[in-house]
């Protein structure tokens, strides 16, 4: 952007496009921002309400393994905690907001299969593993919410400056260069429109002469 501009009505041209262009470009990142922020507040709603639910399902789970702790001893609880397979069904999959790409964490919906003998167990036992099963699919679908609440919150501070910088620094320089070269070339045409007034009576005065 060159502050210094030759005021030529070629130019003045120009900087009324680039200005035009700027608050455009404002008129977009303000939507954007808008609109990444109405998502977030959602994701951040969402986010409140999954973490109230795995609180309470957290304290059934414990309760229910206390409880198989009990009846069944620790040691033999331990065991069937240690035979458990390793969770694998987690997919990930991505989503865009606004240009924002925020992750989508899902497990597949299978049904859950016991590892042990149910004649060597309790209720108890069967409580817990539902209840785990339901906390560990909460905490999937809460990292998944956190980790996009994150990313457009990024992207929201990313978009404020831009919007920022076009609102205060280029529409106002635009603006500035587009009034300084109108008020140049309308100061060039009142000179040339005395000058040739100047110079018509001039002639007029020779030719009674």
């Amino acid at each position: 952007m060159n502050l210094n501009t030759f005021p030529t009505k070629g130019n003045l041209i120009i900087m009324k496009n680039s200005l035009k262009l700027a608050k455009q470009g404002y008129e977009l990142m303000d939507k954007k921002r808008n609109i990444l922020i109405s998502e977030l507040m959602s994701l951040i709603d969402e986010a409140k309400d999954i973490q109230s639910e795995i609180d309470i399902t957290f304290t059934k789970a414990y309760m229910a393994l206390q409880e198989a702790n009990i009846e069944l001893g620790i040691d033999y609880i331990q065991e069937i905690a240690e035979a458990m397979p390793v969770e694998n069904s987690i997919i990930i999959k991505v989503r865009s907001v606004m240009g924002t790409e925020i992750p989508l964490a899902q497990m597949d919906n299978i049904d859950l299969k016991p590892t042990f003998a149910f004649y060597s167990t309790r209720d108890s036992l069967d409580e817990v593993l539902i209840a785990f099963d339901k906390v560990k699919r909460l905490t999937v679908r809460l990292s998944s919410v956190e980790n996009s609440a994150y990313r457009l919150a990024a992207n929201i501070k990313k978009t404020q400056k831009r919007a920022n910088a076009l609102e205060n620094i280029t529409i106002p320089t635009y603006s500035s260069l587009c009034f300084n070269i109108q008020a140049s070339l309308e100061e060039k045409e009142r000179e040339e429109f005395t000058r040739l007034k100047v110079i018509k009576k001039n002639k007029q005065k020779k030719a009674r002469m």
